[in-house]
């Protein structure tokens, strides 16, 4: 088996409204496609992530919590390189966006810290 790279990160929201915008607006990932999926009652909306990833966005009706803590096994954050971590923190705090205290990396000497997305799913940023 050859695996060229990872197509995509999907995350299920419990607000799409509200989740969209997070993603949209204050992360800012672009649009590529947005549809309605009528027989799920769901929308599905793909974002290009700095013209290299993407990520689907999804909704459906009443989705199951996500255990998170303790850690729950499976999927455990999605991580995102930044330039300036000190920089990104102020930015997300500006948008009212609790971040976690900034930490290093004790085998990469990098600095990394985490916040979460509107239904609490684990994201990193980590410092290149």
């Amino acid at each position: 088996m050859k695996v060229n790279k990872v197509h995509h990160i999907a995350i299920i929201c419990s607000n799409y409204q509200i989740s969209k915008t997070f993603y949209v607006d204050i992360l800012g990932f672009k649009p590529i496609r947005e549809v309605f999926r009528e027989e799920r009652n769901s929308y599905k909306l793909d974002l290009m992530v700095n013209d290299v990833y993407q990520l689907e966005l999804f909704s459906f009706p009443n989705p199951k919590k996500r255990p998170s803590y303790p850690e729950a096994a499976g999927l455990r954050h999605i991580a995102f390189e930044v330039d300036d971590i000190a920089e990104t923190v102020s930015y997300l705090q500006s948008q009212s966006i609790e971040v976690e205290d900034i930490r290093r990396d004790e085998f990469t000497d990098k600095r990394f810290t985490f916040f979460a997305d509107p239904d609490g799913l684990p994201i990193e940023i980590y410092e290149k």
